[in-house]
């Protein structure tokens, strides 16, 4: 099914992350749905499959297929998920290789005779130290040499190492492999009786632990716990493992904490309802929009956001500016990924399949569009030409984001630096490009300040090409980072 699968946008989707993860322990619950409702608050981290494994302590049970969490999961394949304990897992891939084999959570046999599911965020950077490793155990595994952007032979590295070194029991063999990974990783697995969630030292992508009447559960994001009616008690620390079981929860520490949380997660990953270091996403991003109106002004008759990301920052904008607010497109959120590829006359059409413009609102207006980001620039630049065809009498475009000027190998699929549009233009440039009536970015520091937490404690690679773990040489040359350091 995947072969014939077509993205309607693949000319310019907007960033995406990998993955979001969930995991509960709750005897006394149906735990399979409550990780369906889970999953479904983080479909936003992943629309192209989902799946989770439910344990009743004595087996695992694997459930998982492409499509939505409403299209894998229905009321029988639920109530026939029996246990007290559930990893579940909703996946976007960063190449777009989109089959059911790269479907998650993993599941392989232990040493104990027991099983192994788990269900990961992010990407590794030494998969080449860490395939090496894995051969050195003689285990026989073959997995899948990391030549692309993508999560899945990360996974399966994962997985097969745990497995290597589970004689002692999964804590065990989690602190002897989670101090030998480097990159991104929000983990979430069990075995049969136990759930285990672990979080890169840096802690670049989210992770939080929720209470239950009768259980723990752990996600990707607060907005899951809100869903299913658990309380939210604190992140996962950077550097933690997180051990669940019928002896209650306890911490270990398997790496010193180097927090250089993820800035784009305000900026668009994220749903605006979450929590992230203490505050809510939507109020971040509604700051950026105050400060990007101090930053970049415009003489206009009308903000309007690009729904849904720059709707927050839309509302600032025009709070700040005195500009009134107002709806000027109406979004299709069903576009994206489809099995039938659409004819040539559709696909001429674009970004209109994504946005159609209310002209009755946008006639005649001066415009200022807010929008999260700008990567390749080619929505925008169909963006700008719609408005200006539906009778808009300026467009002025803004940005809730610095210009992109390098690719991420942390989980999300930005281009490659050689296909951004930033690099190498000045802002007036890529004004001229886009057609736009004028061009303006929120600066770095005034994206930080608004988040209010320390530009120290953030990872804003993709903004300012600092990367906090080093870059191994492989994959600079594939991201075409071949201008600074790696390792």
């Amino acid at each position: 099914m995947a072969s014939d699968e077509f993205d309607l946008l693949q000319a310019d989707h907007p960033p995406r992350d990998a993955c979001g993860v969930f995991g509960v322990w709750a005897p006394e619950e149906e735990v399979a749905k409550l990780t369906y409702f889970g999953l479904f608050a983080l479909q936003h981290r992943g629309q192209e499959s989902a799946g989770m494994a439910v344990s009743n302590g004595e087996r695992i049970m694997v459930v998982k297929d492409m499509g939505l969490v409403s299209q894998v999961f229905d009321e029988p394949a639920l109530s026939s998920l029996q246990g007290y304990l559930a990893v579940g897992h909703c996946r976007y891939s960063t190449t777009g290789a989109s089959t059911w084999g790269n479907a998650q959570p993993t599941f392989r046999a232990t040493a104990r005779d027991g099983g192994l599911a788990l269900g990961h965020n992010g990407n590794l950077t030494n998969t080449d130290e860490l395939e090496a490793w894995l051969a050195e155990q003689n285990t026989g595994d073959v997995v899948p040499r990391k030549d692309r952007m993508d999560s899945t032979s990360d996974t399966a590295i994962l997985t097969a190492l745990l497995s290597a070194f589970s004689a002692d029991g999964l804590e065990a063999a989690a602190l002897t492999v989670l101090p030998k990974l480097l990159g991104a990783f929000c983990l979430v697995f069990c075995d049969e009786r136990t759930l285990f969630a672990a979080r890169d030292p840096q802690g670049i992508h989210p992770l939080v632990l929720g209470r239950l009447e009768r259980g723990w559960v752990v996600a990707s994001e607060t907005a899951a716990l809100d869903i299913i009616g658990a309380t939210f008690i604190r992140e996962i620390e950077p550097g933690e493992l997180v051990t669940i079981d019928a002896d209650g929860l306890r911490s270990q520490r398997f790496a010193a904490a180097e927090p250089r949380g993820c800035v784009f997660e305000y900026v668009y990953l994220a749903r605006p309802d979450s929590l992230i270091a203490g505050r809510r996403v939507h109020s971040v991003r509604t700051e950026i929009g105050r400060t990007l109106a101090m930053e970049a002004p415009a003489d206009a008759d009308l903000v309007i956001p690009t729904p849904e990301s720059g709707t927050p920052s839309a509302i600032g904008y025009a709070e700040a500016s005195g500009i009134p607010y107002g709806q000027g497109l109406v979004k299709n959120s069903y576009v994206g990924r489809t099995f039938i590829e659409p004819s040539q006359t559709i696909r001429q059409l674009g970004i209109r399949l994504k946005l159609n413009p209310l002209r009755d609102v946008i006639a005649d207006k001066r415009l200022v569009v807010v929008d999260d980001s700008i990567v390749r620039g080619n929505t925008q630049r169909a963006l700008v030409r719609m408005l200006r065809e539906a009778g808009a009498a300026e467009v002025h475009i803004r940005i809730a984001s610095p210009p992109v000027q390098w690719p991420c190998y942390f989980g999300i699929d930005f281009a490659t630096r050689a296909e951004l549009i930033a690099p190498g233009l000045e802002v007036d440039d890529i004004r001229r490009s886009l057609n736009a009536d004028s061009l303006g970015y929120i600066s770095l520091e005034g994206l930080v300040a608004s988040t209010g937490v320390a530009k120290r404690k953030l990872c804003a690679a993709c903004f300012d090409g600092e990367y906090p773990v080093p870059i191994p040489a492989a994959r600079a040359r594939h991201l075409g980072l071949e201008a600074i350091d790696v390792c």
